[in-house]
């Protein structure tokens, strides 16, 4: 996916106000609007210019943007990084809405589809506080344990001269036992301020889990990838297994191969019904880096002379 910089399809600096960006946009959506337009491809050009100012124009998806951009390479294909968005503190459920509305690939990529025009009820005197919301986060063993957590938002903000800043805050908050990626945690009256004696929203974190190299999770269910050596998996062994929550001992049946799945009832996310740890086998051979290594592999060959991996390949 191609990276679109917004900055240069509508011609501004980076340092660009709001204002200025307005302006820039509104010059650029007169000279290439279809209905009076004489330019080529004015239709594909006035889109590309209000995709642009859709970006730039909201303070909360330019903060958004900015950051992805300042981790992308020049010339690399696009995807956006992994919890790229944990962190941002946003007004409303998420960027956009669910509509058919028309943007790219690479817009909806950081900012799912969006609901043209929609607006809400207009605020009363004393109109409650919008809802904040911001994507945490936390540790697999955040889950399996319960903690109390200091995190950090980063709350996107106009300045006094109309340029976008991030606005950082820390709170303290209770992450509780079996959590899981997905739901959602409310903090009461941490949202926007509200008018007259309304009162403040409320701000709500989304649980996501940090990237871990040894687990993967579906659910409640937790599954690793486990090595053990061909005499292990022949003879069957009890090994040493990590879990989020310290260490099992596990016996390996004698016969096992490679992919076999072994349950771990009740050692996944902790809950009322707990999930399950899934422990899937990976028979590793040992390196043939010596000479005696590899006639110990030699002797393997001669001692099995009818032994055919691919034997139902071939069938």
């Amino acid at each position: 996916m191609e990276f679109k910089d917004y900055y240069t399809t509508l011609g501004v600096a980076r340092t660009a106000t709001k204002d200025e960006i307005k302006r820039a946009y509104r010059k650029l959506a007169r000279k290439f609007h279809p209905d009076v337009s004489k330019e080529k491809n004015a239709e594909s050009r006035f889109k590309d210019i209000a995709e642009a100012y859709e970006a730039l124009g909201d303070t909360e998806k330019r903060a958004a943007y900015d950051d992805v951009g300042k981790r992308h390479a020049d010339g690399a294909d696009f995807e956006p990084p992994a919890g790229w968005d944990a962190g941002f503190e946003f007004t409303g459920r998420n960027f956009g809405g669910d509509d058919d509305a028309a943007h790219s690939a690479f817009f909806e990529s950081l900012f799912g589809r969006q609901r043209a025009g929609a607006r809400g009820p207009r605020p009363s005197a004393n109109a409650a506080g919008s809802d904040h919301h911001a994507k945490i986060q936390i540790s697999l063993l955040d889950s399996y344990r319960g903690v109390q957590r200091s995190i950090s938002l980063r709350v996107p903000q106009l300045d006094a001269g109309g340029l976008m800043t991030l606005k950082d805050r820390t709170l303290d908050v209770n992450i509780p036992k079996g959590i899981r990626a997905g739901q959602h945690l409310r903090l009461s009256g941490q949202g926007s301020v509200g008018q007259g004696n309304g009162p403040a929203g409320d701000l709500y974190l989304e649980i996501e889990f940090a990237p871990d190299s040894r687990f993967r999770i579906e659910g409640s269910d937790v599954y690793l990838d486990l090595p053990i050596s061909p005499w292990e998996a022949v003879l069957g062994a009890s090994v040493t297994v990590p879990t989020p929550d310290g260490s099992v001992q596990l016996s390996v049946p004698p016969g096992s191969v490679s992919e076999r799945k072994m349950r771990l009832k009740g050692k996944g996310i902790p809950a009322s019904t707990p999930g399950d740890l899934y422990v899937v086998l990976n028979v590793v051979l040992p390196p043939a880096d010596t000479a005696e290594a590899k006639d110990i592999y030699r002797g393997m060959a001669a001692s099995f002379p009818d032994f055919n991996p691919r034997r139902a390949q071939e069938a």
